[in-house]
């Protein structure tokens, strides 16, 4: 299918002839004459079509590419096969919209099936929905999910800033309490947790690798949990999933993620994809929010035809602006970018995906001991770690305007003395050892 089949003069006459209309100006004949406009608005001229080109040529040049990428914090940096770009940008992918006929949507319901199977199969957990717009509105949305009785929650640890933040937002529009725990050598402070919870808290929220990408131990915070019958909100990484227990394994209620890692490029923060997944209890997946789709049979007048079929189910669209009876304010999804890390898993594969998680984990403890082994930098904690860490240096704003000037995107800086860095499957060995190079040439110094 053609990505652009433009309309000649000849195919807007027949389409106007056979609605009756001579004119497009005739589409607006019952507008009021005193609300159309009676000259052009103040705009310039319209370009060309290779004058728009030219010109936001030029704008793309303004941007700052760099070839190697040591930053995380939240959006990451990884190999994208060539099969879920060309896929995911077909136009029956790229135009589709919320599937409310589900007669005439089968395919993007299909699609939204099959990637609700791949959630609920990476995260350990029964139901998911398709989907939010990022993890931060998907931690804000299980935040509601649980506050049913109770209003506070509990953000266990070291958790992202801008989810805190968005959570936060979603916690004063609705009257709930936010209560963040402190850390202990960067993990979750198990005792602070514990004298945290009391009869109003509604869940916690935990994730793992926490923000500094320390490997947290969750079955201690789901035993908490269980002890104070709160639910237990799970924040993890898709791609950490291959290697560590999952969500479901660790008895999370509600596990949330952001998917853009899963075959989604960094794209200036969006769109990204939210992903939920949580446990079949009537509790959890009535109040989830998002699409849910369901396999069916077909059926005709006579019987069932045997034939898969695929709607929307659990929920109505009503249920998402019956105003202040609604559980929650999202009506639409991130179907293409759903769509897309399902593609990616399906190229990918269980194998595939621990093979990057595993070449992630190692290229990261490579670049984490080589920047240790420079007399001036250290690493801030002892824990286990993912694929991020952090370092401890008097040089960070020389050592980042350095990597800079070489074309490498270094850590993203916490503090006066401290950075976050990151290195995945798309940073190669040499590109490390030539930061490393530059960090030790300017801790030197």
């Amino acid at each position: 299918m053609a990505r652009y089949v433009p309309h000649t003069q000849a195919d807007k006459e027949a389409m106007l002839s056979k609605i009756g209309l001579k004119s497009t100006d005739d589409f607006y004949i019952h507008v009021p004459k005193d609300l159309k406009l009676k000259k052009p608005l103040n705009l310039p001229q319209g370009k060309s079509q290779f004058e728009a080109a030219k010109f936001l040529e030029a704008l793309a040049n303004e941007n700052k590419i760099y070839p190697t990428i040591l930053r995380g914090a939240g959006s990451y940096n990884h190999l994208i096969p060539a099969p879920v770009r060309a896929i995911s940008s077909r136009e029956e992918f790229v135009t589709t919209y919320t599937p409310y006929q589900a007669e005439v949507s089968q395919g993007i319901l299909q699609s939204i099936f099959e990637y609700q199977s791949m959630m609920c199969e990476l995260t350990g957990l029964d139901i998911s929905n398709a989907s939010v717009y990022d993890v931060g509105c998907a931690a804000a949305e299980a935040m509601i999910v649980c506050c049913d009785k109770k209003n506070t929650i509990v953000l266990a640890g070291e958790i992202n800033p801008q989810v805190v933040q968005v959570v936060k937002t979603y916690a004063y529009a609705g009257n709930n309490t936010v209560i963040q725990t402190p850390s202990k050598n960067g993990l979750i402070d198990a005792d602070a947790l514990v004298a945290a919870i009391t009869d109003d808290t509604a869940c916690v929220l935990a994730a793992n690798p926490n923000y500094f990408g320390l490997i947290e131990d969750m079955d201690k915070v789901s035993a908490i949990c269980k002890e104070k019958n709160v639910k237990f909100i799970y924040q993890f990484n898709p791609i950490s999933c291959a290697l560590m227990k999952s969500p479901g394994e660790t008895g999370a209620d509600i596990a949330i993620g952001e998917g853009q890692p899963l075959g989604m490029p960094l794209c200036f923060g969006g769109p990204y994809l939210g992903i939920m997944t949580c446990t079949n209890s009537p509790a959890m997946m009535r109040r989830i929010p998002g699409r849910i789709v369901g396999q069916t049979e077909e059926l005709i007048t006579g019987g069932r035809t045997g034939n898969r079929a695929f709607v929307l189910t659990l929920q109505a669209r009503e249920q998402h602006i019956r105003r202040e009876k609604a559980f929650s304010s999202i009506c639409s999804n991130q179907a293409l970018c759903a769509l897309t890390a399902a593609i990616y898993l399906g190229c990918m594969g269980p194998e595939g995906l621990k093979e990057v998680a595993t070449a992630c984990t190692s290229k990261a403890h490579y670049f984490a001991k080589q920047l240790a082994g420079i007399s001036g930098v250290s690493l801030k904690f002892g824990g286990e770690f993912f694929h991020e860490f952090v370092t401890v240096s008097e040089s960070v704003d020389k050592i980042l305007k350095a990597l800079e000037k070489q074309g490498i995107l270094g850590g993203l800086k916490l503090s006066k003395n401290e950075i976050l860095w990151c290195a995945t499957e798309a940073v190669s060995k040499e590109e490390i050892d030539k930061a490393v190079a530059i960090v030790k040439e300017v801790v030197g110094k």
